[in-house]
């Protein structure tokens, strides 16, 4: 299982690109597998891209864009360019967001968001190959000839975590990229579907990339209560809800990954056991240099797992 971790927002984490710039060079030094970036303040491409230009061997990747806001070549042309700077590093996550942010702050209807997403794919997938293409859709209307830089590929992932979305993200993408989905979930549910989708699709083994709440602390209580303060939110989202419904847990915090290094280390393991190919960890400070710790284990584990 490779490593990862959030450096963009989520965690707490100051949202400018030269933090992020600061958290992905520090994850590469430590020899953490992947670092990737909400596109939440800021332009998660961009960021990537940027970073793309700083380091030179951790994978990059965004922990997603929405689709809805960008045509699929306008997401594919960034993407490319992302991969450009990165020197092939760069793996684009996308998403549908959510409907009170698509509607509410956007105005963009929300209808069918599995129909859409699956034009988006058909249309997104083609470029993602480093292919010309023309589509004529219900939503889509695309025709990239000689415009876009054919032969700059780069891997796509979905945010999925209904059955339908992860029917998608099995047949038509790499895999897929989950928050709030807690280990029973992710095995099984999450793993078992997608793997099924792509098999029946004659695609190669899924990535499953898991975002999770992961400190290293002594101090269980304190770690659960700081938590609940930076991932409460996320309980009231009705995507994420789902998640933590099927789970049978209240919030983001009852599956965060919490205790020494021996319980943590313990804990990723059964991850990894459950099918997760990968982990995007939202670090977060529980006590003064519990971040440190945390991403210093999570650095020892890197490319190992």
């Amino acid at each position: 299982m490779r490593v990862g971790v959030m450096v963009g927002e989520g965690t707490g984490a100051a949202p400018s690109i030269p933090g992020i710039l600061e958290r992905t060079q520090r994850a590469e030094e430590l020899g953490i597998d992947s670092a990737w970036i909400a596109q939440i303040a800021v332009d998660a491409m961009t960021a990537a891209a940027a970073a793309g230009a700083r380091t030179s061997r951790i994978e990059l990747g965004t922990a997603v864009v929405p689709t809805f806001t960008r045509h699929p070549f306008t997401m594919a042309q960034a993407a490319a360019s992302a991969q450009d700077a990165s020197g092939g590093r760069f793996t684009l996550g996308i998403g549908l967001s959510h409907q009170m942010v698509i509607e509410g702050m956007f105005g963009l209807s929300y209808e069918k968001p599995a129909a859409h997403m699956r034009e988006y794919l058909e249309v997104l997938a083609p470029l993602a190959r480093g292919e010309e293409l023309v589509h004529q859709g219900d939503r889509y209307t695309a025709r990239i000839q000689g415009i876009f830089r054919t032969g700059v590929s780069f891997p796509v992932l979905i945010a999925a975590l209904g059955p339908v979305m992860l029917r998608l993200a099995g047949s038509l993408a790499g895999g897929t990229i989950t928050w709030a989905a807690g280990l029973r979930t992710l095995g099984d549910f999450v793993v078992p579907t997608l793997r099924q989708a792509a098999t029946e699709a004659g695609r190669p083994e899924p990535r499953v990339v898991a975002g999770l709440p992961v400190v290293v602390t002594g101090d269980l209580a304190h770690a659960r209560e700081r938590a609940v303060e930076v991932f409460g939110h996320y309980k009231a989202v009705p995507s994420y809800r789902a998640m933590l419904d099927r789970e049978g847990v209240e919030g983001v915090e009852e599956i965060a990954v919490l205790g020494d290094e021996g319980k943590v280390r313990a804990e990723l393991g059964r991850l990894a056991d459950a099918g997760v190919t990968d982990l995007c960890v939202f670090p977060f400070d529980a006590e003064p240099g519990s971040g440190d710790r945390t991403l210093e284990l999570l650095g020892s584990l890197g490319q190992t797992t």
